[in-house]
């Protein structure tokens, strides 16, 4: 139709398709008019001659609110009548949906109005002219249609209604269904929700045709009634009708409305014999069962109340929505818990009886060995086991030489007598074969320049010289040149500016016995004599002379005291240096800037195997000499080592050292003669045997003849070492695996030792058996 809004027309379409016959009215409506028009009559015979016949936008109907057990009380009784009035037309309209509806097509006075009023243009084409009364309302019934509900419609538009009002019915059945299936109210409220552009559209035309201000319904004229009757003092404006949002189902009093039951729980089937839960029984009469715990019964779980959806008008069918899984009782869905109180352990022999269900034999002496042998030698074997494992891997001893010959032998000719001196003090040894013996009271005294020899110790001990070397040159200071002139101690004539060499001075200091040569090596190697001297204390120290003191390197002070034994560990040092043998062994000296030659005070060098060592002579010390001499014995040279302190036996100093020189003698002559070998050990003598540390034992004899160095009554001792090498676990007979010695130092003399027998490592019983 000509002048007709897109949305009128769509309208119209839609409801000549939802009535049936193609084109009629809904004749559910009738009862909604009827309830309408009476309160319509009132108003509209109340309206004056002299006012202006509007059409007015149908009264709608709004959402009410949830349904309350108080709202079932009525307040007044006109409130009563009106509800009662409204739900016999809501029963009304439901018993006639599935009738068809007549057609009655502009036959009704009433529709016509309806369709002036509901419609923008008139139905004979005529253009509406727009009012400024209605576009003042316009604003208030934009804001009221958006929660409002059209009631009546004329013409097409209440096709259209009904049209609508049959598709929510259908939504409603569906929505009925989908829940008994398991389904949700929010898969058909999302179903049936406009959508953005229908929404977008509706808003257009709200502003483009604003619709008329809502009234009353009792004060909006009645719609059977034909406008034409009315008075009417200006002429008839047709007005936009109020564009109809989609329809929201109300909360309560719903045709479609159903109540859920809630599925019945299906019946529990009847234990099987395989299912049925078993109950414990203690074999045993004195351990009650513990009882059984009472099974709690768990709650139903209430059903949550489904929120009703805001369905949206629609003609498309509704699909159904997927059966929900069921839920999961609560019970199935925690651990099982066991409410059995557990048993105390039980001995073995009761639990094997439970396992068997065969009680356990009486007790008796027999069966109880019996059972603790069976338990206790699997262990004890395994423990074996374990034992022999660990002995057998367990590593080897080390094998030792362990000596069986005599450990001492004692030389024949009864016990030698010495000519020890009368007077003074004085010592001599064998080196490394024994002492000699000892005479006087062996307390610390002054030797005098004996003190020389440590200082000559001490100056090759720190620049040693060897072989033909000759040492480093010394130029003589003043102080020695000036000391060289003194007539009360011996000295050495050298001058000041003069230089000689160390090998030279140390022949100056030990020939001549120059005071003023010890200061100047003195001086030469610590800086002054003061630290010498503590050099000197140092090294007595080392060399243990405990009873030695020194105050001066040349021993010109009293206070320089030592014994005749510290002398003799001195000389044993001192004679390792070969310079320093060679030196004390020259009778006589001759040295480039001293005129003349040299005599050495120690005139017995002369005698046959006499070689040194150093004279001493003061009037507080006497005459004394610390001497060394040798003897041939099977071939070869042993050195022997003496000193005679404190001889005073005379007037004069030099004959007090002469006298020491005459007792030195007689001592060295004497020990020449009785010193000699015999015979200790034989040719493949057995001297001992392999001692492999579990018991074995391999005997090894000597490879030659040992003989010992000493004199009549000497007792020497015999050791079996194994001459710095390891002693191995096996080898062959003939090995030589260590040797035998007697002395030391020297005077030591030794022989090889080889196996008698094969050597073999030791057996596997000799592996278990050990314990260490």
């Amino acid at each position: 139709m000509a002048g007709e809004s897109p949305e009128e027309a769509e309208q119209q379409e839609s409801s000549q398709e939802a009535t049936p016959g193609g084109g009629g009215r809904d004749p559910r409506l009738s009862v909604l008019r009827e309830s309408a028009s009476s309160s319509a009559s009132s108003s509209a015979s109340s309206a004056g001659s002299g006012a202006v016949q509007v059409d007015q936008p149908t009264a709608v109907f709004k959402s009410l609110a949830p349904r309350a057990p108080e709202d079932d009380t009525p307040a007044d009784p006109a409130a009563e009548g009106e509800g009662d009035r409204l739900r016999a037309a809501v029963a009304a309209w439901v018993a006639t949906g599935d009738q068809p509806s007549e057609t009655a097509e502009g036959t009704d006075a009433d529709s016509e109005s309806d369709t002036e009023s509901a419609s923008p243009v008139s139905g004979d084409g005529e253009d509406s002219a727009p009012a400024e009364s209605a576009e003042a309302s316009a604003e208030p019934e934009a804001a009221e249609s958006t929660d409002a509900e059209p009631a009546k419609a004329d013409g097409d538009g209440e096709s259209w209604f009904a049209a609508r009002k049959a598709t929510e019915t259908e939504a409603e059945g569906s929505r009925a269904d989908v829940t008994e299936q398991g389904g949700t109210q929010a898969d058909v409220t999302e179903a049936e929700r406009p959508t953005e552009d229908e929404s977008d559209s509706e808003d257009e035309a709200a502003q483009a045709d604003p619709p008329a201000p809502a009234t009353p319904a009792a004060e909006a004229p009645a719609a059977d009634e034909p406008a034409a009757d009315e008075p009417v003092d200006a002429p008839a404006v047709d007005q936009p009708t109020a564009v109809f949002k989609a329809v929201r189902p109300p909360v309560v009093d719903q045709p479609t409305t159903a109540l859920k039951i809630p599925p019945t729980p299906p019946a529990k089937a009847a234990e099987s014999d395989a299912e049925r839960t078993s109950q414990f029984i203690p074999l045993r009469r004195d351990l009650p069962e513990a009882p059984a715990p009472k099974a709690t019964p768990q709650p139903r779980p209430k059903a949550q109340p489904q929120p009703q959806p805001q369905a949206k008008p629609s003609t498309a069918p509704v699909p159904p929505a997927a059966p929900a899984a069921p839920a999961t009782p609560a019970s199935l869905t925690e651990a099982e818990r066991t409410k059995q109180q557990p048993m105390p352990p039980l001995p073995p022999l009761d639990l094997l009886a439970e396992l068997t269900n065969t009680p356990p034999p009486p007790p008796t002496p027999l069966r109880t060995a019996v059972r603790r042998v069976r338990i206790w030698t699997p262990l004890v074997v395994l423990l074996l086991i374990v034992f022999a494992v660990v002995q057998f891997v367990r590593p080897l001893p080390t094998p030792a030489l362990t000596l069986s010959a005599a450990p001492t032998f004692t030389f024949e000719g009864g016990e030698m007598t010495m000519p020890w001196p009368t007077e003074g003090q004085g010592a001599a040894e064998v080196e490394g074969v024994g002492s000699l013996g000892t005479y006087g009271v062996q307390k610390p005294a002054p030797i005098a320049s004996v003190a020389k020899t440590m200082t000559a110790y001490v100056i090759l001990r720190d620049h040693p010289i060897k072989g033909n070397q000759t040492g480093p040159e010394i130029t003589v200071d003043r102080k020695a040149g000036e000391q060289a002139k003194a007539k009360d101690e011996s000295t050495a004539q050298i001058k000041e500016g003069q230089q000689y060499t160390e090998k030279e001075l140390l022949q100056l200091l030990m020939i001549p016995s120059g005071n003023n040569v010890a200061r100047l090596l003195a001086r030469w190697d610590a800086g002054t004599e003061a630290a010498f001297v503590e050099k000197m204390n140092a090294a007595a120290k080392d060399l243990g002379m405990t009873d030695s003191v020194y105050t001066d390197p040349s021993g010109l002070q009293s206070t320089t005291v030592s014994t005749p034994l510290d002398q003799l560990k001195l000389a044993k040092a001192v004679m390792q240096y070969d310079v320093f043998r060679e030196i004390v062994d020259m009778p006589n000296l001759t040295v480039d800037g001293i005129p003349g030659r040299i005599e050495n005070n120690n005139n017995i060098l002369l005698k046959p195997g006499v070689r040194g060592i150093k004279t001493g002579s003061s009037t507080p010390a006497g005459g004394n000499l610390l001497w060394a001499a040798y003897t041939v014995v099977d071939g070869k040279e042993r050195r022997i080592l003496g000193v005679v302190m404190g001889a005073k036996d005379a007037a004069l100093l030099n004959d007090k050292l002469q006298l020491a020189i005459d007792y030195s003698l007689k001592l060295i002559q004497h020990a020449q003669k009785d010193v000699t070998s015999a015979a200790v050990v034989r040719k493949g003598q057995v001297v001992g045997y392999v001692d492999d540390g579990l018991g074995g034992r391999t005997p090894v004899v000597a490879t030659k003849e040992l003989k010992a160095i000493g004199w009549p009554g000497l007792k020497v001792g015999l050791a079996l070492t194994d001459g710095g090498k390891a002693v191995p676990h096996a080898g062959k007979a003939g090995d030589v695996v260590g040797q035998v010695s007697i002395g030391t130092g020297a005077g030591k003399v030794s022989a090889p030792v080889a196996l008698q027998t094969d050597l073999v490592e030791p057996g596997f019983d000799k592996k278990l058996t050990r314990l260490g």
